[in-house]
């Protein structure tokens, strides 16, 4: 620190010392400034430690994030004034004149140098800051007083035009008003004459009301007695129609119920035929006339045999009652589904089975018919794939009570093969001399197509 700053703070110290917590805001920010602005060029000795974090700032970011700070190092540190000070009279000396003109200026050095003058300078600053506010508060009051003026006269006119348009208008309703008077007595007239005319011929056709009434009531009684035969004609001509309809219906049942099992006798008696003509070798082809001792001996496969009521353990014996004349694949839906891919929302697991049943149909005799549940299905598809059957069960019924009634059905003698693992469906399934099938075997299947 220099010399002459030094000495100069202990002769300010005789003087009456200023008070940091009521400085003008003009001073503070000019010290807070001349603080900012010296921070960067101090040694690190003479920046107080709340400081050193805003050292590396520009001295407009240390004015607006350190001024508190700032201030109260100015207020606490005389040592980190004093480098101030010292700063200041080496790169701003005109900061430090008491006797400038600028009161601020003035002020601010004084409370720096701990000048004996300082608390009248920041008086007068003060003193000048009110006067200056007590100026524009002024100036604005006279701003506002004549802007008030000006839209008191604006209203004036306004109120003095509003005062003339309502004369007008009054003079004019006074006159519209005369107009709806003598339209009312007009009216009045007519009206009167109205009256008369009704009240005579409500006389004269007083007479004649009661025949009137006597007539209207015979032909509304006639018009009840037509309509309630009309709507027992109607009622037994729908309970006829109805009753025809289900005699219809269950003539189209039984000739359907007829036809079906017609068919499946007759593939049944198709494959008993063939297997007959294998058998005894009727209609053999020259190339069977090669075969040898050893050709006849049965093989592993060969030997394993299907009963029904079993089940098929694996695709190979799958395939073998695919062959089967007038076969009948019944698949559990869902359950086939869930087994096979139970990621997939429940429409799209319908729709993955659905086509890769159509796949297998398309290369087999089969007749295919899988059943879902009905439950939870807001609208039933109407189209099916070619060769697959799809059923949805009634809302309240089981899949399951679709598929063991289908199975119940079936002629005797049919051979009926059912996917599912369901054990109960398995019960009822297998005392019909069902093949059962397992989901796992049918989907490797149907992998395969």
């Amino acid at each position: 620190m220099p010399a002459d700053a030094d000495h100069h703070g202990q002769d300010g110290a005789h003087g009456v010392p200023a008070d940091w917590g009521a400085l003008p805001e003009p001073v503070r920010g000019r010290l807070v400034e001349l603080a900012a602005a010296s921070l960067g060029e101090l040694s690190e000795a003479d920046v107080p430690k709340r400081l050193r974090p805003v050292v590396r700032f520009a001295p407009a970011k240390r004015s607006r994030v350190a001024a508190a700070p700032l201030l109260a190092s100015l207020r606490e540190s005389r040592r980190f004034r004093a480098a101030v000070v010292a700063w200041a009279r080496a790169n701003r000396p005109a900061a430090l004149d008491v006797a400038a003109e600028d009161p601020v200026t003035a002020a601010a050095a004084a409370v720096l140098l701990d000048d004996e003058n300082s608390s009248a300078l920041l008086t007068t600053v003060a003193e000048r800051g009110e006067q200056a506010s007590l100026r524009a508060e002024r100036d604005a009051a006279l701003a506002r007083i004549e802007r008030l003026e000006a839209e008191l006269a604006e209203v004036r006119d306004e109120l003095k035009a509003e005062r003339e348009a309502t004369q007008r208008a009054r003079a004019e309703r006074s006159d519209e008003l005369e107009r709806l008077r003598e339209r009312l007595r007009e009216r009045g007239v007519e009206l009167r004459r109205l009256r008369d005319a009704e009240h005579e011929a409500r006389q004269r056709f007083e007479g004649e009301g009661s025949k009137i009434a006597a007539e209207r009531d015979e032909l509304a009684e006639q018009l009840a007695k037509q309509r309630r035969r009309a709507e027992a004609e109607r009622a037994r001509a729908e309970s006829a129609e109805a009753d025809a309809q289900r005699a219809r219906q269950s003539a189209r049942e039984a000739r359907e119920a007829d036809e079906v099992r017609l068919a499946l006798l007759l593939d049944t008696l198709d494959g008993a035929v063939g297997g007959l003509r294998a058998e005894l070798n009727v209609g053999a082809t020259a190339a069977d006339h090669g075969r040898r001792p050893a050709d006849t001996v049965a093989s592993a496969d060969n030997a394993t045999a299907l009963r029904p009521g079993g089940a098929v353990s694996d695709t190979a014996g799958l395939q073998r009652l695919l062959t089967l004349a007038g076969a009948h694949l019944i698949i559990d839906g869902y359950n086939v589904t869930k087994t096979g891919y139970p990621e997939l929302v429940l429409a799209e697991q319908r729709q993955r089975l659905v086509r890769q049943l159509g796949a297998l149909a398309a290369r087999t005799s089969v007749e295919i018919t899988v059943v879902f549940d009905g439950a939870g299905v807001v609208a039933v598809p109407s189209a099916n794939v070619r060769g697959v059957r799809v059923l949805f069960s009634a809302d309240g019924v089981p899949a399951d009570d679709v598929i063991t009634d289908m199975v119940t059905r079936e002629p005797k003698g049919r051979p009926l093969i059912v996917a599912t693992a369901d054990r109960e469906i398995i019960t009822a399934v297998t005392k019909r001399s069902a093949f059962v099938l397992p989901p796992r075997v049918l989907l490797d299947e149907l992998g395969r197509v």
